[in-house]
């Protein structure tokens, strides 16, 4: 498989995490049992498990030094805090105005994870 792919599949995953929970999010603010399904239980592991193997192939072929790249270790460093956002949004959040804040942040720092993925800069919102 080329770089070009795995980056496609890597982006494309990305996008389907992003619709994903946009969509858990909405069920969450509007208090659906659909939350509760086991396809929307399950169906997010699946598609972040490829996201993440898609990114472990992209960095092993850049070399792992890529990993010291100051854009590369702020992405990493965001997706860790959208993950924990995300986390708070969606299961942890004891009120509902904390989750939905936590939705939110956790979609504000996607954006950011993009953009720095895009530009290449970690500092892309200064």
């Amino acid at each position: 498989m080329t770089m070009a792919t795995v980056k496609w599949i890597h982006v494309g995953f990305a996008l389907l995490s992003l619709c994903g929970f946009f969509a858990r999010g909405i069920l969450m603010m509007r208090g659906s049992r659909w939350l509760q399904a086991r396809l929307v239980k399950i169906t997010p592991h699946v598609v972040d498990t490829v996201l993440l193997a898609s990114a472990i192939v992209l960095a092993s072929q850049w070399g792992w030094a890529a990993l010291q790249l100051p854009w590369l270790q702020a992405k990493i460093v965001a997706l860790l805090v959208y993950i924990a956002l995300g986390m708070v949004a969606l299961h942890r959040g004891r009120t509902r105005s904390v989750r939905v804040a936590a939705w939110f942040g956790a979609l504000g720092v996607f954006g950011y994870i993009v953009s720095v993925a895009v530009t290449r800069n970690p500092l892309v919102l200064l």
